[in-house]
């Protein structure tokens, strides 16, 4: 009984030694482990042995990479206006026994070194500055931190402002500026707007008026084409016809009453050339040619007829009232005598009033 007791009792014992002696580490951990108080090594992940009763394991370190956030804290700015700033760190511990041997709590130092710094950097700085430069801050923050935790054992990658936090004051002021800038960017560009609308209108109304006058140009210029080439047409064809001065006389008279043509018109010129035009006419539907009226000579009984022809086609070209009145009478009588005589030649001899063939 005595021996089964003692080997129960060494079993026993080596199989405490045993699971005493075997620590299993986690991957991305780091464990330190001292023997009789002092610093012996770092287990590294998988299986590892250690002496019972001698070792022991003191401090189990997670070597990935942490956030770290820290309060909002009272930072003062250049300007002297209170600001509250709260940071994200985000670090990693490299070394093992320096973050658990070289500083007490590495979370605390890190944080009140982050305080610290963010005060110098700020404290340097006004508050628009201050609001518009926070990746000035962090690298700023990150130089200073990776160079003081680096004896630590501990990198720091990054750190970031989470916010800054300005009096409500500072606030009110702040809102009251952008809304002022906006409704002056708002003006700035309705202004634009109207202005380049103007510019497009004046732009268009003068395109139109260009192309409105090359219009009329071309069109006066077509028009000007057409009467030169009616004109034209018309002068070669009366060459060509050889056309009797006694048929232009008869036009010319034809054109007199479109002189008058018009509501606007209150009076008419005639011409000088009308007794000239009215002779013509006459002669051409006489029976026989004219024969010219031998010159009487003056008497001392009254005027000559050439005399009274004279004063008859001065008085229609000096401008008499009366006498060009007559002259027009005579003029038309004339005209309406010629017309019924050319009727009576076209419809042939014998038909007419007293006409002669």
């Amino acid at each position: 009984m005595e021996t089964l007791f003692l080997i129960i009792i060494v079993v026993l014992l080596v199989g405490f030694v045993a699971v005493g002696a075997v620590r299993i580490v986690p991957q991305a951990r780091r464990y330190n482990v001292e023997r009789f108080g002092r610093y012996r090594a770092t287990l590294q992940p998988g299986l590892n042995f250690i002496i019972p009763l001698a070792d022991r394991v003191n401090n189990k370190l997670d070597v990935r990479e942490q956030v770290f956030s820290s309060r909002p804290q009272p930072v003062i700015t250049q300007d002297n206006l209170v600001v509250n700033i709260d940071t994200v760190l985000y670090y990693q511990i490299t070394d093992p026994r320096a973050a658990a041997y070289e500083v007490a709590d590495y979370l605390q130092a890190i944080d009140q070194l982050t305080v610290t710094t963010l005060r110098n950097v700020i404290g340097s700085m006004d508050l628009e500055r201050t609001l518009t430069s926070r990746e000035e801050i962090n690298t700023q923050l990150r130089i200073v931190l990776d160079d003081a935790t680096g004896k630590w054992g501990i990198r720091v990658n990054r750190v970031e402002i989470k916010a800054i936090d300005p009096p409500a004051t500072i606030k009110e002021a702040m809102e009251k500026q952008m809304r002022a800038e906006r409704d002056k960017r708002a003006a700035i560009l309705h202004a634009e707007g109207e202005r380049q609308a103007k510019i497009l209108t004046a732009e268009g109304t003068r395109q139109q008026e260009i192309l409105v006058a090359q219009g009329d140009q071309q069109a006066a210029i077509l028009r000007a084409d057409g009467e030169a080439k009616a004109i034209e047409r018309v002068f070669q064809a009366v060459h060509r016809n050889d056309a009797d001065p006694k048929v232009l006389a008869y036009k010319y008279l034809q054109m007199l009453p479109q002189l008058a043509d018009g509501d606007n018109n209150t009076f008419w010129v005639i011409p000088g050339e009308l007794t000239q035009a009215i002779q013509a006419v006459t002669e051409g539907f006489r029976d026989h040619p004219a024969v010219p009226t031998p010159t009487a000579r003056p008497t001392d009984d009254g005027p000559s007829p050439d005399a009274d022809e004279d004063d008859r086609t001065r008085a229609l070209t000096t401008g008499d009232a009366q006498d060009t009145t007559l002259a027009a009478v005579e003029a038309v009588s004339a005209l309406t005598e010629a017309k019924s005589q050319v009727a009576a030649v076209e419809r042939g001899p014998g038909t007419g009033n007293g006409a002669h063939p």
